[in-house]
């Protein structure tokens, strides 16, 4: 799986779980920052990767227009980007059975 992590999540997310999610972006590394949730949404599906957001904003598409893309929306908070890493890393078993649950278009993740 490769996930695509939202403006509000660091880039360095990228190369700390690259491990676990190889391939994976942020959207300012692929000049998205500026971009509305639809130009992201829209290039998550044309380039294969789950987003993973801190917003319920993608979660609103992935009910409004289905999946893909899956979207993984953290309900943590504002937390430090080693934070972010340790709830992917402890949560990527279920990560996976959900990428490939194709009923399920977005996953809810707490701290």
């Amino acid at each position: 799986m490769r996930l695509l992590f939202d403006q509000n999540l660091s880039f360095k997310l990228c190369g700390l779980l690259d491990d676990l999610f190889p391939g994976s972006q942020q959207v300012r590394k692929l000049g998205l920052d500026q971009a509305d949730d639809s130009t992201i949404w829209t290039r998550a599906l044309a380039d294969g990767f789950t987003i993973v957001t801190q917003d319920v904003d993608f979660v609103n598409l992935s009910l409004l227009r289905g999946h893909p893309p899956k979207v993984i929306w953290l309900r943590c908070g504002n937390q430090p980007t080693q934070i972010i890493e340790q709830i992917l890393r402890a949560n990527a078993a279920i990560l996976d059975a959900f990428t490939a649950d194709s009923g399920r278009g977005f996953i809810e993740l707490f701290r």
